[in-house]
């Protein structure tokens, strides 16, 4: 359901403008299984929590770095790191990304990058800034059990058609999506940053509801528009024994006891 709007009003309740959300997916090297199990666990926590000490601005106490577990839902990668900053500032992307590369480089080859997708909120053309309780707040809202990730592009036909005929539908795309309960959205735009137009996301608790709704958007007219739409990346939350927000001492311990 890809209904793009934004959550919250730029300056209202100190919401920044712009929201820049990463995701980076890992897959564990060689080096990785040579280690034993104390420092393979030290290796996958001391990756968030160093990201979030050197690579997001403490003072603005806002930002969010999450950890997920994507084998065995994949099979070329096995972690999936969450980070959400604001991006007001034109400085911002490229401070984060100096960091992000910095604190991966000290845990290659153990860890191994295979995907990376990011994008920005923004208003959205058909549906405005106004919010909805089944949105996705990336920086204050509590985590769902499983998330999915996917990077989305519409055909060049989709745009040389009039805005009203697009508008409506939308709306015929939205209105299905809002048939289905426990599912919540995050809308990412990405045009000329990197291959896809908008990195579309979710949060459940119920991957059979989710996959129904799905199934049920493909019988939309939206749909005849789609262009891109995979990889697809299905993750499962690990909580941390901490939170991951800033202003918290670590991001926590034993997080992947499979490990």
């Amino acid at each position: 359901m890809v209904e793009d709007r934004d959550r919250r009003e730029p300056g209202q309740d100190g919401a920044p403008g712009r929201v820049l959300s990463h995701f980076a997916c890992f897959r564990f090297g060689d080096r990785f299984w040579e280690l034993g199990t104390h420092e393979r666990r030290e290796l996958v926590d001391g990756l968030g929590r160093d990201l979030r000490h050197e690579a997001l601005d403490t003072e603005r106490r806002a930002e969010r770095v999450e950890l997920y577990q994507l084998y065995p839902s994949r099979s070329d990668a096995d972690l999936l790191l969450w980070t959400a900053l604001p991006a007001d500032d034109p400085a911002a992307p490229g401070h984060f990304f100096e960091c992000f590369a910095r604190v991966v480089a000290r845990r290659r080859p153990a860890l191994v990058p295979s995907h990376t997708f990011w994008g920005l909120t923004r208003p959205s053309p058909y549906t405005g800034r106004g919010g909805s309780s089944r949105e996705i707040d990336a920086i204050g809202g509590a985590r769902e059990r499983y998330l999915i990730v996917y990077p989305f592009a519409k055909t060049a036909e989709w745009y040389l058609r009039p805005a009203e005929e697009r508008g409506e539908l939308m709306r015929e795309h939205i209105r299905v999506g809002r048939q289905f309960e426990g599912v919540q959205q995050l809308l990412l735009y990405s045009f000329g940053l990197q291959d896809q137009e908008f990195v579309v996301v979710y949060e459940t608790e119920d991957l059979a509801g989710f996959s129904d709704l799905v199934y049920a958007l493909r019988a939309t007219e939206a749909r005849a528009f789609t262009a891109l739409d995979t990889p697809v990346l299905t993750a499962l939350h690990l909580p941390a024994s901490r939170t991951g927000r800033a202003g918290s001492d670590e991001i926590g311990h034993a997080r992947v006891p499979w490990l």
